[in-house]
């Protein structure tokens, strides 16, 4: 059986189990991270370098990096629907998961600690605006490929972009902040609550 290692409440933690739950996997998870087992340790360490969750243990396979991971889990699947094997739709599919990761998560870098976590170390008024400024101008972004592409971010149907991207929507709509209204993104946010792993992982733990 699969383990993984990874507090739930981590956001990358919750890319795995929805992916998980789309892939209809048993898994065994172990709580890691700050509150729970340290990922410190040396024994961790082994298992990831960098010390962060989620780390995938397949059998005598060790992986860290929850986009990989989710790739490798719906390959390993076989789920051509979530990652094709054509290699320029599956391109597409993965230039979204790497936006994401590069793009719009650094975009929340100070301004999503400052405002949902009221962190002592983001206080900076000018930083604030500027990164919530920064933010809303990356979630234009989306809304403009959702203006083009429907239902999903690439098309009618869903696909493995609609992980990382559907949890960073969640976060955007969550924090306390200005926001211009977007009706693709919105739109977009009430068609991922129709899935049953979105509101498990993707919403934060709320129904």
């Amino acid at each position: 059986m699969l383990k993984l290692l990874g507090k739930a409440s981590s956001i990358n933690v919750r890319k795995v189990l929805w992916t998980c739950h789309e892939l209809g996997l048993d898994y065994l998870r172990e709580d890691f991270g700050i509150g729970f087992q340290s990922t410190e340790t040396p024994e961790f360490k082994a298992l990831n370098p960098n010390a962060m969750v989620p780390v995938l243990i397949d059998g005598d396979f060790v992986l860290w990096e929850s986009n990989v991971i989710c790739r490798y889990l719906a390959a390993r699947e076989g789920r051509e629907d979530l990652l094709s094997a054509d290699i320029k739709k599956r391109a597409l599919t993965e230039q979204w998961i790497d936006w994401q990761a590069g793009e719009l998560n650094n975009s929340w870098r100070y301004a999503f600690p400052a405002l949902a976590r009221n962190s002592a170390q983001h206080t900076d008024p000018v930083l604030i605006e500027a990164g919530v400024s920064n933010w809303n101008r990356h979630m234009q972004i989306l809304e403009a490929q959702l203006q083009k592409s429907g239902d999903y971010v690439l098309g009618d149907s869903f696909t493995l972009a609609d992980i990382p991207l559907g949890l960073s929507v969640n976060r955007w709509a969550m924090t306390p902040m200005s926001r211009p209204a977007l009706p693709a993104v919105e739109a977009y946010y009430e068609r991922l609550n129709q899935r049953e792993g979105f509101r498990l992982f993707g919403r934060n733990g709320m129904p």
